[in-house]
């Protein structure tokens, strides 16, 4: 397998080589002259940018983008066009930095500026290589930069996501397990008090005179495994509690109107509605009540010091809710109050082994709310969570939205620089209209039969841009070049040349 894999990089690229070689060895051979050599030239010049495309890839695209140039000013060469889209997406997804690419691409920009306006004399020949470069380099090179952070993204998201997914589930277990604990040192209060009546009650029995020997030792006996199942209950609830968690200081059979009273006494504004039958619960219940009760308060007078805190217990048939209503903190939070965010998962995890659902989460209004449906009756506790999104999932959902982002800009990056493009036709037509103005008294000395070498060394640098409106076609076999008559003039004066002579002159447009 790792054979294979090292050779697929090496077809690829031999492949890469045959379709970027196609165009110029059918243009070599269907040319002839300048022509020929350059695209003959081409062929082992893109083999050596394939090589070092991995390793340079935008010095690999700037191999076809100056061929290309070479071969024509405004990059109109179809011989090349493959070149430079293929060359291009590579070099977006396999560059890592994009401000090389940019200096890139204005490099080309301006090479072709130079081109345009020293060697081919025609300024209006630049926006067509700059749509050339935009349309057959930029755009690919965006395709590939998109691919390229697609995948990274992508990737990141998903380690992201898994490392928050083993944290978060590392701090929910820890969490569960604490709570666990604290269920089971509830557990210790309560029977814990009842095996110490037991044992009381045998040791008065152990005295009884009315007794004879044989029962007052069975009574002993009784007496004594009350006190060692305390001891041993005592000492497996100290094994299951946390190293820094204390043993709980309320006392388990605390109900909420003392919890109440507790949170008045320490200055929070409470009120406590009740509806229905809430006072005899099942046990695991009532804890949860305690517990939720106990933790709400608490939270309420951390995170919003001096709120109401409004308290509803209901009871309708077999369903018990608690609701604890907190509103928006006058003052802010308290200085120097830590959270360690998992108050919340310890609550959901006794709800949830009572057989209830907890819910909890801010409000419009700025306040928190917590609220507990529990099993009045007793009912069996759950086995399965309630499915809710995960880490994994909150991470991903983010990594999509930087993905789509990255779309966005891909599109509207082109769509801006076209927009460019077209706001610099103006200026260049400005400056085309006053550099191709041909002086009239030139114009009249030129005669049909001279060289064209020495009518051009009279004529302007620019020529206008394109024919004006109206004017023939031009006759076959020859070349015919257009200057201005006047500044931004509707007409033009048209010199057609043939075997390397003058052959006609005209005025042409509107105004001839």
């Amino acid at each position: 397998m790792r054979g294979t894999h090292g050779w697929l990089p090496r077809l690829f690229d031999i492949g890469l080589w045959l379709v970027v070689c196609a165009p110029p060895v059918s243009a070599a051979i269907g040319l002839d002259g300048r022509d020929a050599v350059v695209a003959a030239v081409g062929v082992p010049l893109l083999g050596g940018a394939v090589a070092f495309s991995r390793r340079w890839p935008l010095v690999a695209l700037a191999v076809p983008v100056a061929l290309s140039l070479l071969t024509d000013a405004e990059m109109l060469t179809p011989v090349y066009w493959a070149a430079l889209a293929l060359f291009g997406y590579l070099a977006g997804s396999r560059s890592v930095a994009v401000r090389p690419a940019l200096w890139f691409f204005g490099a080309a920009a301006a090479a072709g500026l130079v081109l345009c306006a020293v060697v081919s004399s025609d300024l209006w020949g630049w926006p067509s290589m700059l749509l050339t470069l935009l349309i057959g380099v930029v755009l690919p090179w965006l395709l590939g930069r998109y691919r390229r952070q697609y995948a990274d993204l992508m990737a990141t998201g998903w380690r992201l996501a898994e490392r928050m997914e083993r944290e978060q589930q590392a701090v929910a277990d820890r969490t569960r397990i604490r709570e666990r604990a604290r269920i089971a040192g509830d557990m210790h209060d309560s029977l814990g008090h009842d095996l110490t009546l037991i044992a009381v009650q045998a040791g008065a029995l152990e005295v009884d005179p009315t007794l004879d020997a044989r029962q007052q030792a069975a009574v002993g006996e009784l007496r004594e495994a009350a006190g060692a199942a305390t001891e041993r209950l005592r000492e497996i609830i100290g094994v299951l509690r946390a190293d820094e968690e204390a043993p709980p200081r309320a006392p388990s059979q605390e109900g909420a109107d003392a919890l109440v009273e507790r949170a008045r006494a320490s200055g929070v504004e409470v009120t406590l509605e009740r509806s229905g039958r809430t006072e005899t619960l099942p046990p695991m219940v009532a804890l949860a009540v305690h517990r939720v009760l106990q933790e709400s308060l608490t939270n309420a007078a951390k995170h919003a010091p001096g709120a109401a805190v409004r308290i509803r217990l209901a009871r309708e048939a077999d369903t018990l809710r608690l609701t604890v209503v907190n509103d928006p903190a006058p003052a802010g939070r308290l200085p120097g109050v830590a959270s360690g965010g998992s108050g919340l998962i310890g609550l959901d995890e006794r709800v949830r082994l009572a057989g209830g659902t907890l819910r909890a989460g801010p409000m419009d209004d700025g306040g928190f709310a917590v609220t507990a449906e529990l099993p009045a009756a007793g009912a069996a506790p759950r086995a399965v969570d309630t499915p809710r999104p995960t880490a994994s999932a909150r991470e991903l959902e983010l990594t999509r939205r930087q993905i789509r982002r990255r779309l966005a800009q891909a599109v509207l990056a082109p769509l801006a620089v076209l927009a460019g493009i077209l706001l610099l036709m103006v200026p260049l037509s400005l400056i085309s209209s006053v550099f191709s103005v041909l002086d009239r008294d030139v114009y009249d000395g030129l005669a049909a039969g001279e060289p064209r070498d020495e009518v051009e060394s009279r004529l302007p640098n620019f020529t206008r841009d394109g024919p004006p409106d109206g004017a023939p076609a031009t006759p076959r076999g020859q070349e015919c070049t257009y200057y201005s008559t006047r500044f931004m003039s509707a007409d033009g004066y048209r010199l057609c040349f043939a075997g390397g002579r003058l052959t006609s002159k005209s005025v042409v447009g509107h105004d001839e």
